[in-house]
């Protein structure tokens, strides 16, 4: 598996487990991601997208989002794109 570095997370927001990320290359949904940091280490597919309160299927490099996140995510964390060789 190839990984990507995509962003990084800006922001969390416990109470919505919603990760704010500042994107430096592109991300859809459906992408499965790895987030990896000082104790953060875990997979997921991103299961939406959200620019200002509005869900989108797609975002591009420079832009800020939120996604939900299964774990506690970190500010710094990495955000890096999983894919198959």
């Amino acid at each position: 598996m190839a990984e990507h570095l995509v962003g990084t997370v800006s922001h969390y927001w416990g109470k919505l487990e919603v990760a704010g990320i500042e994107l430096s290359a592109a991300l859809e949904v459906g992408d499965t991601i790895h987030i990896v940091g000082h104790t953060s280490d875990f997979t997921q597919t991103v299961d939406s997208i959200q620019i200002e309160q509005e869900t989108v299927e797609s975002a591009k490099a420079g832009d800020s989002i939120g996604v939900k996140m299964k774990e506690r995510a970190r500010v710094n964390d990495q955000v890096l794109t999983v894919t198959p060789d």
